[in-house]
């Protein structure tokens, strides 16, 4: 017999970067996003809380199991 397990999680990321000095509030919030968007950001991450909202399973019964 197999099972699909399927978890839920809502996780919170936070990554320290460095912003460009002299910039105005839209533009550091345009820096962040464009880093984001680019995936340069992603190496940075880390998960710093992850909160499970459920669990699931299928139970997946095998065909040989069927004909026993």
């Amino acid at each position: 017999m197999k099972a699909i397990v399927t978890v839920v999680e809502k996780l919170t990321s936070e990554a320290h970067i460095h912003i460009p000095d002299g910039l105005s509030e839209p533009e550091i919030r345009q820096h962040i996003v464009d880093r984001y968007n680019s995936g340069e950001m992603h190496f940075d991450m880390n998960i710093f809380q992850a909160d499970f909202e459920s669990i699931s399973a299928k139970i997946i019964k095998d065909q040989q199991e069927e004909a026993a």
